[in-house]
């Protein structure tokens, strides 16, 4: 997959203290580090092998690559750390912060993302890996995990702040149906109940499969707990988003999925779609310059399936 950030670190971008103490959490020196792809931190995301062999995953970033993400850096790995070792989840081997860099440290997975568009046999897999998931971190086994609704409460009413300035250029349907778009993404956020871990942020880019077909779900800075059905439901928009597969199909016959009331999903995506079309009008934050672009992308994906879904 195309990696989503541009200008990227490497692990030999970092300062010497921050690499020295990576390199004490793995107990030896690193001599080989392979930057990955995907994702939109502008930090390092670097495979390293150390001199004896030993693997693992660094992701380091200060706030002079961007002010928020040595903040999404800090949560993620209080989140990792209490996963439980049985979740399709990696573990976290250390952490490292001065204030100003933000090291984790996390255990290494051999293998790569799905393939977009996505691939019927990858899709298969992932969505059975999500129930495996679920069921692995219900009861929400993070204390301080926010909500779903509290963590998703500013994003869903991306509507009405698109109804008060309206940018040029909105979609004719969606200029249209403002009312019912905001009542609907008022609606998705009221269904956010659960205790279930969620990730929330699930694309493709955020999951690995390895050579004997398993899955590992990565990078939780943004897990919160809500129903047992979101991760799977929020999938579906990279589905959508990348063609190719029937989602409404999907949704119907998906064990966590098919006995959601309808208008909750209806709901949680047309506050997702709101979400995106609001954030892709605003300037690029620092250091991501892509993701505007992938946000409106999103937004497009969404509009005509909710012109399907609302009455």
């Amino acid at each position: 997959m195309e990696s989503l950030t541009k200008g990227r670190i490497g692990w030999a971008d970092l300062p010497d203290h921050v690499r020295a103490e990576v390199e004490r959490i793995l107990g030896d020196r690193v001599v080989e580090a392979v930057s990955q792809p995907g994702g939109f931190s502008p930090g390092t995301a670097d495979r390293v092998r150390t001199a004896a062999g030993r693997r693992a995953f660094v992701k380091a970033v200060s706030p002079a690559q961007n002010d928020v993400s040595p903040r999404l850096h800090r949560t993620e790995a209080r989140n990792t750390a209490a996963l439980p070792g049985h979740a399709p989840t990696p573990r976290l081997l250390g952490c490292y912060d001065d204030g100003h860099w933000v090291a984790l440290v996390l255990t290494d997975v051999d293998g790569r993302h799905p393939v977009t568009p996505w691939r019927a046999d990858e899709l298969t897999v992932v969505l059975a890996a999500l129930e495996t998931m679920a069921t692995a971190l219900t009861p929400n086994p993070v204390p301080h995990a926010p909500t779903a609704a509290e963590h998703l409460a500013y994003d869903f009413t991306g509507w009405h702040r698109i109804a008060a300035d309206p940018p040029p250029g909105l979609d004719p349907w969606a200029a249209a149906r403002l009312p019912d778009l905001c009542a609907a993404a008022e609606r998705g956020l009221a269904a956010l109940d659960g205790d279930t871990l969620c990730h929330v942020d699930l694309r493709a880019d955020n999951l690995l499969l390895d050579a004997a077909g398993r899955v590992t779900v990565v990078d939780w800075p943004w897990a919160c707990r809500g129903p047992a059905w979101l991760d799977t439901a929020l999938l579906l928009v990279n589905v959508r988003l990348h063609g190719g597969h029937d989602t409404e199909a999907l949704l119907r016959r998906l064990p966590l999925t098919a006995d959601v009331d309808p208008a909750a999903l209806t709901g949680v995506y047309a506050g997702l779609a709101g979400f995106f079309a609001d954030a892709a009008r605003r300037p690029p934050p620092p250091g991501i310059p892509t993701v505007r672009a992938f946000q409106q992308a999103q937004a497009d994906a969404l509009l005509p399936w909710l012109a399907q879904r609302l009455p």
